[in-house]
């Protein structure tokens, strides 16, 4: 056996690698140039942050990188020696894994069988499941992961399906390891776990390259970041000399205010947009009751499975309730029908933009319009010119960055998309904005933006009832906070009584003090 393939079956550790080396990576789509001959040196044995706004390039580059796109010219060496990257198997071949937000698995599938897929121990053409057992024991002492081999990885959490994905990249003893925003829908200890592995994943000797719109994060994990900006090379330099703002300096060229905007009191009297009483569906939402005033915005903050987001598709309809009423500015609306909450007054911008709000391979203009038929046709008959006219008018108002409102939403940053799903839903000029992670995956330049977006909805009048699992993000948004802990609120605090220590109390309350 040779000793790659004795490194990669874990029987062998890993031995000294070659730097690997981008030089002069350029690359355009429909004639728009991404990267202007970008620069990036990936030093074994490191872990090298990648930031950068929204449509910098990080993605593209790292797709090049890893055989997902083919750069229109420049070069990768790995120790000085220049190789062919032309798919994503000729990546694997030299070492170069990547784990994205989009989990690669094979959901139907054992965690045991998606670590080896396509690798397992075989004798004489014969699959040998109990070499792949030990394999699987030794490659978790060194990871510290505790998985079960035998679990469907279409029943574990995100968490537990991204460790799986993390193991079959170890595995492979990669000189690279590309994770591309790894830390976006897991909790704080888990974001920590995850980033204490790529210590360890960069002292078996590779490079980790932690792509991620956390700047905290970078700078604790990251021993060397670079920055890109509009897909030019900007900066390189020690973590340790750097900081959120200098980061922030070297992405957007300008100094950004990352405070939260000041929100416009609300009146004592301000008139009730949105009452919900007894939400409750089986153990996800219990006997819930929430209030939104005219101009309020009221955050719910709590841990990953507490109800937030479930409480918020009760009260638009999303899913049926168990018991519960919901009344929009004093008119009760019919539950679970979607329909109806939007005739009411009310609009969601959901969790997900791709697979619960945007139809990514049609325009921004059909995506903005496609929520408000009634004021872009006449007699039930699509009216182009008004179509065109409001989708300008969303896009010019949230500053959505595209070469034309025509291209496919797909081509557009993470940013923009998510500006082109406010879009969607105000444009239909609700009473009631629901919001549920209204920042996730998107860059700081962008999230001002976005935080700016929702005062401004506030002070027009609109309420505004938010969902984040961001804690800092609730508090600078909110008028009021309610936390949510196993389907339950647990507190109900003024924007002057919520701080940190408060919600977080809240959110890990006691069983008992549940019951």
């Amino acid at each position: 056996m040779s000793a790659a393939a004795q490194e990669r079956r874990g029987t062998r550790p890993p031995g000294p690698r070659a730097p690997v080396r981008l030089e002069g990576v350029v690359k355009s789509f429909g004639g728009t140039r991404v990267l202007h001959g970008v620069d990036l040196e990936l030093v074994p044995g490191t872990v090298h942050g990648l930031v950068g706004e929204n449509g910098a390039g990080k993605s593209t580059l790292m797709k090049v990188l890893t055989g997902l796109e083919r750069a229109d010219a420049g070069t990768v060496r790995i120790g000085g020696q220049a190789v062919a990257i032309r798919s994503p198997k000729d990546a694997l071949a030299h070492g170069i894994s990547v784990i994205s937000q989009e989990l690669a698995t094979v959901p139907a599938r054992t965690v045991l069988e998606n670590v080896y897929l396509g690798s397992w121990a075989a004798r004489c053409g014969v699959v040998t499941r109990r070499r792949d057992r030990e394999r699987f024991e030794r490659l978790c002492e060194r990871t510290g992961f505790h998985v079960d081999p035998d679990a469907v990885v279409g029943t574990l959490p995100i968490a537990s399906q991204q460790q799986v994905e993390i193991l079959r990249a170890v595995d492979r003893g990669p000189r690279v390891v590309v994770m591309d925003e790894p830390t976006a829908v897991l909790t704080e200890s888990e974001t920590a776990a995850l980033l204490a592995l790529t210590r360890r994943i960069a002292d078996t000797g590779a490079c980790v390259v932690l792509v991620s719109h956390f700047l905290e994060e970078v700078l604790g994990a990251c021993d060397t970041v670079t920055a890109l900006r509009d897909g030019r090379h900007v900066m390189t330099a020690p973590t340790a000399e750097q900081t959120p703002a200098t980061l922030v300096r070297a992405m957007v060229g300008r100094e950004v205010d990352v405070l939260y905007p000041d929100l416009p009191p609300v009146a004592d009297d301000a008139p009730l947009l949105l009452e919900a009483t007894g939400l409750s569906r089986g153990t996800a939402v219990r006997g819930v009751d929430i209030t939104v005033r005219a101009g309020e915005v009221v955050g719910i903050a709590g841990l990953v499975g507490s109800g937030r987001s479930e409480a918020l598709r009760l009260v638009f309809g999303a899913d049926r309730a168990d018991a519960g009423e919901v009344r929009v500015a004093g008119r009760e609306i019919r539950m679970g029908s979607p329909r109806e909450a939007m005739r009411a007054g009310l609009a969601m911008v959901p969790e997900s933009r791709k697979d619960q709000g945007l139809l990514l391979s049609q325009t921004a203009r059909d995506n903005v319009t496609i929520a408000s038929p009634e004021r872009t046709s006449v007699l039930g008959l699509r009216r182009p010119a008004r179509e065109r006219r409001l989708a300008d008018e969303s896009v010019e108002r949230l500053d959505v960055r595209a070469a034309s409102a025509d291209g496919p939403v797909w081509t557009l940053s993470g940013g923009n998309q998510q500006k082109v799903l406010f879009a969607k839903w105000l444009a239909r000029r609700p009473a009631v904005l629901l919001v549920d992670e209204p920042t996730r995956g998107v860059d700081v330049s962008a999230k001002v933006r976005i935080h700016r977006l929702i005062a401004d909805v506030a002070a027009s009048g609109t309420g505004v009832l938010l969902v984040s699992s961001e804690v800092e993000e609730v508090l600078g948004l909110s008028h009021r906070v309610l936390v949510m802990r196993q389907g339950r609120i647990t507190a109900e605090l003024t924007a002057a009584e919520a701080d940190h220590e408060r919600v977080l109390n809240a959110a890990f309350a006691d069983r008992e003090e549940l019951r």
